[in-house]
């Protein structure tokens, strides 16, 4: 019996409903190995993998009409992966990624949950050297700047993992970190652009953060 505690609920993309196990709330912590902790997961930011995020669900929608023509495709920092299963169930080629010890047994369980066949998981330590994770033409990612330190550690990260022409793009609910993040990108050579994502979610909450893309390519400016 785990140490923790779950519930299932509907979480509709572009109109179509994904059953997601996920933490009943983030109030937990459940480490009796010592996983977390070695990968450097605090007791505090142990739960977050657990939820369906709203930047996660903006960005999950924005995969829903994407094109996926020919790219191979990492979700960085995936938690519970919503993304990732909007483009598995539309046939894309996916991993996904994440340095929590339970992300990758919740992502097989929400598979089963949505009648979807197997997925490619790899652990992805941004401190890491992470070396059978090869190289993606489309990174994506949902909030993922809420440490200090993240921002270069995720740039080096992308840029080890990115193709020549690969573009990224980063649902960002304007965290503190993410002009370090830009600014981190662009020492790597990347530029970018920046929208703001103001819509209001499926679930009717409101989301006011933006839509980082980069690309190796000065004509993107910032």
């Amino acid at each position: 019996m785990p140490s923790y505690h779950v519930k299932f609920e509907t979480v509709t993309v572009g109109g179509t409903d994904y059953q997601i196990r996920s933490l009943l709330d983030l109030q937990q912590y459940s480490d009796p190995l010592g996983e977390a902790e070695l990968t450097g997961i605090s007791s505090a930011n142990w739960s977050l993998f657990g939820q369906i995020w709203p930047s996660a669900r903006v960005l999950a929608l924005a995969m829903h009409s994407f094109d996926l023509t020919g790219k191979r495709i990492l979700e960085i920092g995936a938690g519970l992966a919503l993304a990732s299963l909007v483009i598995h169930r539309r046939a894309g080629d996916m991993t996904v990624s994440d340095w929590h010890p339970l992300s990758q047994a919740f992502l097989q369980e929400n598979l089963l949950l949505n009648k979807l066949g197997p997925l490619k998981y790899q652990m992805g330590n941004w401190a890491g050297s992470n070396p059978g994770l090869g190289k993606f033409d489309l990174i994506i990612g949902s909030d993922v700047l809420y440490e200090r330190q993240q921002p270069d550690q995720l740039a080096a990260f992308i840029d080890k993992h990115a193709a020549p022409s690969a573009e990224v793009i980063i649902v960002d609910p304007d965290r503190g970190n993410r002009v370090g993040f830009c600014r981190a990108m662009a020492k790597l050579g990347y530029g970018h652009t920046a929208r703001r994502a103001e819509c209001f979610i499926e679930n009717g909450e409101p989301f006011k953060g933006r839509f980082l893309t980069f690309a190796q390519s000065m004509a993107l400016v910032s």
